[in-house]
């Protein structure tokens, strides 16, 4: 008999992580499982660590294949995946006991295509919990999944764009569990980040939404999110990135469009674009980029003069942001590059003062040290 949750976990290079994320696979509480290890290439140890692990363990299902990315290694999972509902893990993540115990039960008692669950940002010294302000167990039904959950994934309304740091905290696969057929009868895969430099969980997401009838958020944290691998390919300075965030943007612009979803989700589209100015900027000026001073303010100069993002920003209402964001983005809308990329600057001081002053507040914390923390600037 097929089993009833297929767990997809792409692996490169994690030798560090490895154990202790399938160490919480193999003793979550749903044992009605394929876990489905895609190696892609790996070149440490984490090889032998799966091997290991799969001689006591025939839930295990190992895949070796040539490096191509995280893109394709969920794809190869997905098309050997026998579970009626899958969920996907990142090999340097964890999660908490119960997780699909939780996920499954709800999806089948609500009869639901997408279950999701909260997270806790892990840091290594200290704890975070991603809190949402609704309550324990929302549905989502019908048009409410597209009105509701599919507009929060293209982009925030006006006053969600307030909050910068909530931009793609819905759009995660590794905190969900979605129905196979879902996946399968709409030919759903991931596309590769060559492409689109990030946010493929987010792109998968908008299509599997959009032929959702039916998704269930569990307002618990289930899921424990590892942000203190300095090895990530998130950590590290994109030449490529203002390039294939416009592919991105086009994606979903087309998208758009082919499913006639109307003005307000091109709005918030324009949104995303516009937020989406602080991320690049945090990746020009960032230590790891070795360009000149000079030259990093021209690349600054040059994602501000691009005509999709100055159009996007042209339009971005900012009557709901902070003092600080207003200056953020009169800076970026103007062109302004010196006062942009001291802003900048400042906001990258401030996110890792900010780090430090929670590591030590959960230090000196008796209980569990879980304090909120935004996900992005």
């Amino acid at each position: 008999m097929n089993p009833k949750i297929s767990i997809i976990v792409p692996i490169y290079n994690v030798e560090k992580y490895l154990s202790r994320c399938l160490e919480s696979l193999l003793n979550q509480k749903f044992t009605d499982a394929e876990i489905i290890c895609i190696n892609d290439g790996s070149t440490d140890q984490s090889g032998n660590i799966l091997h290991d692990f799969q001689k006591n363990h025939p839930e295990l299902i190992v895949m070796n294949k040539r490096n191509n990315g995280v893109s394709e290694a969920r794809n190869d999972g997905l098309r050997i995946a026998k579970g009626e509902y899958i969920g996907f893990v990142d090999p340097d993540d964890w999660i908490h006991p119960a997780m699909y115990h939780e996920l499954y039960e709800t999806a089948v008692k609500e009869n639901a295509d997408i279950v999701m669950s909260s997270y806790v940002r892990e840091f290594g010294t200290h704890s975070n919990v991603k809190k949402f302000s609704c309550h324990p167990v929302v549905v989502y039904r019908d048009s409410e999944v597209q009105s509701i959950f599919l507009k929060r994934l293209i982009g925030p309304t006006d006053k969600e764009a307030a909050s910068p740091e909530n931009l793609d905290s819905w759009g995660t696969v590794w905190s969900k569990l979605y129905r196979a057929e879902l996946i399968k009868n709409h030919h759903l895969y991931f596309t590769d980040l060559k492409l689109i430099g990030s946010n493929e969980d987010t792109l998968f997401n908008i299509h599997a939404v959009y032929h959702a009838h039916s998704i269930v958020f569990i307002n618990k944290p289930l899921y424990h999110y590892w942000r203190a691998n300095e090895s990530s390919v998130t950590t590290k300075y994109n030449s490529k990135l203002t390039g294939q965030f416009l592919t991105l943007y086009q994606i979903m612009e087309t998208f758009i469009k082919d499913k006639n979803l109307g003005y307000e989700y091109t709005a918030v589209l324009k949104n995303r674009i516009s937020l989406n100015t602080l991320g690049l900027g945090l990746n020009t000026i960032s230590k790891s980029n070795k360009s000149s001073f000079a030259e990093r303010s021209g690349q600054l100069k040059e994602i501000i003069s691009n005509d999709q993002i100055k159009r996007a920003l042209r339009q971005f209402n900012t009557s709901h942001c902070s003092v600080a964001w207003k200056t953020f983005f009169f800076f970026a809308k103007t062109g302004f590059v010196p006062g942009l990329f001291l802003m900048l600057t400042l906001i990258e001081f401030l996110r890792k003062t900010v780090r430090q002053g929670e590591k030590n507040e959960s230090d000196e914390s008796a209980s569990s040290g879980n304090h909120h923390e935004p996900r992005r600037a």
